[in-house]
């Protein structure tokens, strides 16, 4: 072993590389090093783990999410559903004009109670969120289209806000 490439690794125990920096053997500085580049690897392995968590969440609330999902085999009416405070603002902002509290000031059986829901949306009972989202994408007879005006994770919030009022009872 060559004077000064004694580390903690090369030598198994800090008792003997103690011991050999005090009679000179290793240089201590070498030791420094070492234990820099060790605390530097950790820190860059941190940083890479939390970036992969972050990464992972974006992901799986941008491309896997279960309301554009096509089929379904549990209905949405036994999943509880997080309150959407952003939901409720989209609403609120463009679709209360006409649906204040759930009703409907045009048609009035036309409202947004769970009732009203099965029996005019299409495929509601099977996939209500989907139904929901495909209805505020398309309208339908005096209800516009807001595919051009909602971005598709507001369409998303505004349709999971009108489920949740629809499934309580508004």
């Amino acid at each position: 072993m060559q004077y000064g490439q004694c580390t903690l690794d090369n030598l198994n125990s800090s008792f003997y590389y103690a011991t050999w920096v005090t009679i000179g053997i290793c240089d201590n500085n070498a030791y420094y090093e070492g234990s820099l580049l060790r605390v530097i690897r950790s820190i860059f392995g941190l940083a890479i783990a939390y970036f992969a968590i972050v990464i992972a969440l974006l992901f799986n609330f941008t491309l896997i999410n279960p309301a554009l999902a096509e089929t379904s085999t549990i209905t949405s009416s036994h999943l509880p559903v997080p309150e959407t405070p952003i939901g409720k603002t989209i609403f609120n902002n463009n679709c209360a004009s006409c649906h204040i509290g759930g009703a409907n000031i045009l048609v009035e059986y036309k409202n947004l109670h769970k009732e009203a829901l099965l029996k005019y949306l299409e495929n509601y009972k099977t996939n209500p969120i989907t139904a929901i989202i495909t209805q505020v994408q398309n309208g339908k007879n005096a209800m516009p289209a807001f595919k051009n005006q909602l971005t598709e994770a507001e369409i998303i919030e505004v349709a999971t806000y009108v489920f949740q009022n629809s499934e309580s009872g508004w």
